[in-house]
């Protein structure tokens, strides 16, 4: 009998590590398509009407699944995921999900919207890791190695090289800056809202919640501001589905998958790689040039995640070898 193939769960690590760096940076091409489609709210409020519906149909398979099997092991149904318990767990899953879903993606498509470049704005969603290694140690008791702090410096060396020429071009309106500072800021407070009191849910069923969470409130933003009704060119309706199934299934089931498996600090340093890989993607579609500096930042930027990923593969080795010191 052949022996089934498995990838070792490091491997497996990688693979959806770069699997979540392209899906995160489509997010930022995907919005500068949509967002000359539709107003923003419009855009968000379908997308998340797409991703839940895709989630629900989903889950219910799922539940349909369930039933068969608990017909043949009861006992082996009754250790499936516990549902939130209480009000303030469910309080909690509504925090995270407005922190992460809404309060992320509106103040981007905003930007975006406003004349903000898909690179400026991806560069200072990619100041979040800088934020959290700051925050780290008090909050959650971990501790930062000096060559962590060695690598995100230099990483954000690099994604700012890439991104200097397209400051100088600008057109959006100054305020318009601040949409993505305060997106960073949402969707750190999530992942240390979720960091601390880890949930229990499944991160498909997770996600569900997350994505319904953001329609109910997209819609309510959408009805105050009369853009409900999506238009009628399919053109839309294509960004539309791009944008539910990879930047919002795929990114972010990858983001909250990888966050139980990887340290914070590692997770959010990929976000680093976004801006090169959204600045690559942008040169290949939008025929955006790439300089010579910008070069050298991919470089940079590529050097600064590998110290940070180094120097997280070192603090795990030493807290494993701690115990069995004398």
């Amino acid at each position: 009998m052949s022996k089934p193939i498995c990838l070792p769960a490091g491997a497996t690590t990688v693979l959806a590590s770069v699997a979540f760096v392209l899906a995160w940076s489509s997010g930022f091409l995907g919005a500068r398509l949509g967002t000359g489609q539709a107003a923003v709210p419009t855009l968000l409020l379908w997308r998340y009407v797409v991703v839940t519906a895709v989630l629900g149909a989903g889950l219910g398979v799922a539940r349909l699944l369930r039933r068969g099997r608990r017909a043949r092991a009861p006992a082996a149904a009754a250790r499936l995921a516990p549902r939130p318990r209480g009000s303030r767990a469910a309080a909690r899953h509504v925090a995270v999900g407005l922190l992460s879903q809404v309060g992320y993606v509106l103040p981007v498509y905003g930007a975006i919207g406003l004349g903000v470049s898909a690179g400026t704005t991806s560069l200072v969603d990619a100041v979040q890791p800088v934020v959290v290694a700051t925050l780290v140690g008090p909050l959650l008791g971990q501790r930062v190695r000096g060559l962590q702090w060695a690598g995100l410096a230099t990483a954000f060396a690099g994604v700012a090289a890439i991104v200097a020429g397209d400051l100088r071009s600008a057109t959006a309106p100054a305020w318009a800056y601040a949409l993505p500072a305060a997106a960073v800021a949402s969707l750190v407070a999530a992942t240390f809202l979720e960091r601390r009191r880890p949930s229990t849910l499944p991160p498909g069923r997770l996600l569900t919640l997350h994505s319904a969470v953001a329609a109910v409130a997209l819609a309510v933003l959408a009805l105050a501001t009369g853009t409900v009704t999506p238009p009628p060119d399919p053109a839309f309706w294509g960004s539309t589905l791009f944008l539910a199934l990879v930047p919002s299934l795929a990114a972010y089931g990858l983001y909250w998958g990888l966050l139980r498996r990887v340290d914070v600090t590692t997770l959010n340093a990929l976000l680093f790689l976004v801006v090169p890989t959204t600045t690559l993607a942008g040169a290949a579609l939008f025929d955006e040039p790439l300089s010579l500096v910008g070069a050298v930042g991919l470089g940079l930027a590529g050097l600064g995640v590998a110290a940070v990923l180094r120097g997280e593969s070192r603090r795990r080795r030493g807290d494993d070898d701690g115990p069995h010191r004398p």
